[in-house]
């Protein structure tokens, strides 16, 4: 991961969940079963550079699994 996120992840928001979710086949061969969704919330990252910034992120969790797969996918600030 070339980024660390700093504190919590704020207005979290459901995009899919099961079958809706396409890497579904792929989640779960790489990390097993669950019922996965995929989310999307806002959270200050510190990118491998050292800069501090406001990103909305985009990730895959499964109850027992936990979050998998984090992906910055616009800058906020």
């Amino acid at each position: 991961m070339y980024f660390e996120i700093i504190g919590e992840i704020e207005d979290r928001e459901v995009i899919a969940k099961g079958p809706s979710v396409r890497d579904r086949a792929r989640l779960t061969a790489q990390f097993g079963r669950g019922k996965w969704k995929k989310l999307k919330g806002r959270a200050t990252v510190c990118l491998s550079s050292g800069d501090t910034c406001r990103v909305e992120l985009h990730w895959y969790e499964a109850h027992g699994i936990g979050r998998r797969k984090f992906k910055i996918k616009r800058f906020l600030e």
